[in-house]
C-alpha cells in the first residue's frame, strides 16, 4: 500500500530571466495547482513543500550554468526528503517548478537501487552546455542526471550518474534540429520523438518501455512530465513554445498506461507558468486531465 505524497519543489533555478529583472514565473505552480484544486483532486495523504535557494540570473563561472551551486544545494535537499519518502514506500507527486527539480529524486533514486526514468517532454533537455544559449539547467535535466556534463552537478555526493544512460526513454520531443536531437540519438537512451511515437502508436511505446524494466529486473521507474508536451493551442503558458504537440487524448492514453504500472515509484510535473495563464483556463483543463487519468489508473499501488 503505498500513500500519495504531494511534494512542492516550487523552484525556478534552471531557467533564466523572462525580461531584466523579472524571475521565471514556474516558481509559484504548487500554489497556482493548490488554488486550481489538484491538490484537493489527488487527496494525498500529506503536503510537503521544500523552498529553494534564492534566485540569481548570473552563471557559476566554473560552470557557465545558471545557479549552480543553488543547485547543488537544493538538490541535496530534496533527495534526502524524496529517499525518507521512498523508504517509507510513499508515492511522492512533485508539483515544480522547472525541469531541475530532477536532480534531487534522480539522486534518491540512484541512493535506492537502479530506475529507469522515462522523460514526457516536448524537448529532450538531453544537450550539452556548449549547446545551450541561456545556460538553464532546465534544457539539460535529461542529461546531467544520466552523467553528462561538469561533475559538480553530475557527481553530487559521488553518485554519477544518478540515473544509467541505458535507462532513459525520452519521449515526446517535437524539437526537429538536428544537431539538437544528435546529442540523443549519439546516446545510449532510447529517444523516441513526437513523430516516432504517433508511428509507433502509444501503447506499443509504453509497452516496450515497461519490458525493459521487466527484462533488467530494475527496481522501478519515475515519471518526468513537463507540461509543454501537450499541444501547444492545449498548453501555451510554457517557457520554451513549439507548435503541434500531444492532444489530451493522447496524453491521457500514455499516462494511464504508466499510471497502472506497480514499477511507477513517483512522478513529477514542471514549466507551467501561472503567469502566462492570466485566467486559469489552461491549468484548469490540466488539472481535471491529469487528476481524472491518475485517480482512475492509480489503483495497482493504493
Amino acid at each position: 500500500m503505498k500513500e500519495i505524497c504531494i511534494v512542492e519543489f516550487p523552484s525556478n533555478l534552471g531557467l533564466k530571466e523572462p525580461e531584466t529583472g523579472k524571475e521565471p514565473g514556474v516558481k509559484n505552480l504548487p500554489d497556482w495547482f493548490w488554488k486550481h484544486n489538484l491538490h484537493k483532486a489527488i487527496h494525498p495523504k500529506n503536503i510537503i513543500r521544500l523552498d529553494p535557494p534564492k534566485y540569481s540570473n548570473s552563471r557559476d563561472p566554473e560552470t557557465n550554468i545558471l545557479n549552480a551551486n543553488s543547485l547543488v544545494d537544493y538538490a541535496r535537499e530534496q533527495a534526502y526528503l524524496i529517499n525518507n519518502l521512498l523508504t517509507q514506500n510513499k508515492f511522492p507527486f512533485i508539483l515544480g517548478g522547472d525541469c531541475s527539480i530532477l536532480l534531487g529524486p534522480a539522486i534518491a533514486l540512484k541512493q535506492k537501487g537502479n530506475y529507469c526514468l522515462f522523460y514526457l517532454d516536448g524537448h529532450t533537455d538531453f544537450m550539452n552546455i556548449s549547446l545551450s544559449e541561456t545556460g538553464g539547467v532546465g534544457g539539460m535535466a535529461a542529461s546531467i542526471v544520466t552523467g553528462n556534463g561538469h561533475e559538480k552537478l553530475t557527481n553530487i555526493l559521488n553518485l554519477s550518474p544518478y540515473i544509467n544512460e541505458e535507462n532513459l526513454w525520452c519521449v515526446g520531443n517535437r524539437e526537429y534540429d538536428d544537431e539538437y536531437e544528435n546529442e540523443i540519438r549519439n546516446s545510449s537512451a532510447t529517444y523516441i520523438s513526437l513523430q516516432e511515437l504517433r508511428k509507433q502508436g502509444v501503447s506499443n511505446c509504453v509497452k516496450s518501455f515497461l519490458s525493459q524494466i521487466e527484462n533488467k529486473n530494475l527496481d522501478g521507474f519515475w515519471l518526468h512530465i513537463d507540461v509543454d508536451v501537450l499541444n501547444d493551442t492545449l498548453m501555451p503558458c510554457v517557457d520554451s513554445r513549439t507548435p503541434d504537440g500531444l492532444t489530451y487524448e493522447e496524453f491521457n492514453e500514455l499516462t494511464s498506461y504508466l499510471f497502472e504500472s506497480s514499477k511507477l515509484s513517483g512522478l513529477e510535473i514542471t514549466i507551467l507558468d501561472p503567469d502566462l495563464d492570466d485566467t486559469g483556463q489552461y491549468t484548469k483543463s490540466f488539472v481535471e486531465n491529469i487528476s481524472t487519468t491518475f485517480k482512475k489508473h492509480f489503483n495497482t499501488l493504493t
